[in-house]
């Protein structure tokens, strides 16, 4: 089987500041996949200078004029260039399939092989969801939405890495159920652990002091303001609590108490940098993630891999990822910071509770929330996807499409 992968950006090596456009994620799905003996010939990174710098003049205009927000990466002119340039570089691949990374680059794209995209969200889904995709302009919302109906009209597999997504295609796109599955993404992190050591690493956690580990760059939208408050109640009540803030700083009026670790970001594209994160996840209790916005929080995934179970809102795909006193607990989007702290102070009086769950974490990473897990399925999903080849034959059946 032979892959055209299609990226936006630079996908072939990770640690470039294009790569880790989607947290490293592109780069790991084509390993992910070529560790189960697939072919892959990379497409991207795609241009879009020229294009970028006339809708730019677009954006400009419409926040001066209407005071509106104008999304450049679903503006038609630049989709069409993509699925040019795409198009161009398919003529010297001939692929089985074409699998794309998010839908922008084949939205447009017109070929005679199927097509298979990867990705967190629909269009659907980020309106009023994120802030940048908040207060947009008609045109903006107009054309974000034809680029997703005509990326599932003409996809042949529409995968998603979580079942919100996944179900907005259906309902809101009307996309056919049977060509819409659920995969979900792995942990970012290369370093495998087995059981013997995340045991000992559970084992290695202090039972009278609590280490809460935040791990975000947006403070607000990911719930350090919610995080810091935990916090402060739980040092209220008795429980020696430690918050550790990584990858932002915190927005407070007030100077930070001492049990606060502000580390700021922290890159895993050095060694060093790579190991501090390892140990930061390793030593703590729980990663906690009150998000109020998000598509699927893979750094969850990743805390898992530790055995580490994780505290997060009920929003978005997040509830793909965690499962309720299996590998954390979900929390309501405006649940009270007492449910946090009842819930985390329970562990803590019946501490062989928490290492259970602790490594009840673990065996849900391994079971379901890594790369090799997804990549397996991934080539399932690939494999029924495959035109029909008539013997001693080069030539595959063009499928139908709308």
């Amino acid at each position: 089987m032979k892959l055209a992968y299609v990226t936006i950006y630079d996908a072939r090596v990770l640690g470039t500041s294009s790569s880790n456009e989607w947290s490293g994620t592109g780069y790991y799905i084509a390993e992910a996949i070529k560790s189960r003996a697939v072919s892959l010939e990379y497409i991207g990174p795609l241009e879009s200078n020229l294009t970028i710098e006339i809708i730019g003049k677009l954006k400009r205009h419409y926040h001066e004029l209407f005071h509106k927000t104008y999304v450049k990466h679903v503006a038609p002119l630049l989709l069409k260039n993509y699925a040019k340039q795409v198009s161009q570089k398919l003529s010297t691949i001939e692929p089985d399939i074409i699998f794309s990374a998010t839908v922008e680059p084949i939205a447009y794209l017109e070929c005679d092989r199927p097509i298979v995209f990867w990705a967190d969200a629909t269009f659907a889904n980020l309106i009023d969801f994120y802030p940048q995709y908040s207060n947009l302009c008609q045109e903006s919302i107009n054309c974000g939405h034809r680029m997703e109906k005509l990326a599932l009209q003409k996809c042949d597999l529409a995968i998603y890495a979580s079942d919100w997504a996944a179900q907005t295609a259906i309902d809101y796109y009307q996309a056919d159920p049977s060509k819409v599955k659920v995969v979900p993404f792995g942990a970012n992190l290369k370093n495998e652990r087995n059981f013997e050591q995340v045991k000992t690493l559970v084992k290695s956690r202090p039972s009278n002091k609590c280490k809460l580990l935040f791990l975000g760059v947006d403070w607000y939208r990911k719930g350090g303001d919610i995080a810091l408050k935990i916090a402060k109640e739980l040092n209220k009540k008795g429980l020696e609590t430690e918050l550790t803030v990584v990858g932002c700083q915190p927005i407070v009026e007030e100077p930070l108490p001492d049990f606060v670790n502000v580390l700021g970001f922290i890159s895993k594209s050095s060694q060093e940098g790579l190991q501090l994160i390892h140990q930061l996840i390793s030593e703590s209790h729980f990663l906690i993630l009150p998000s109020i916005a998000e598509c699927y929080g893979v750094v969850l995934c990743e805390a898992n891999s530790f055995g580490v179970p994780c505290l997060a809102t009920k929003v978005g795909g997040i509830p793909t990822i965690i499962k309720n006193n299996v590998n954390g607990r979900l929390f309501n989007k405006n649940a009270d910071i007492v449910e946090y702290c009842q819930y985390i102070a329970y562990f803590f009086r019946n501490y062989p509770s928490y290492e259970k769950l602790a490594l009840s974490s673990f065996h849900e990473y391994k079971s379901r929330l890594n790369w090799s897990v997804a990549g397996q399925t991934i080539k399932k999903l690939l494999t029924s996807a495959m035109p029909f080849k008539q013997p001693q034959s080069r030539y595959y059946a063009i499928s139908s499409r709308t």
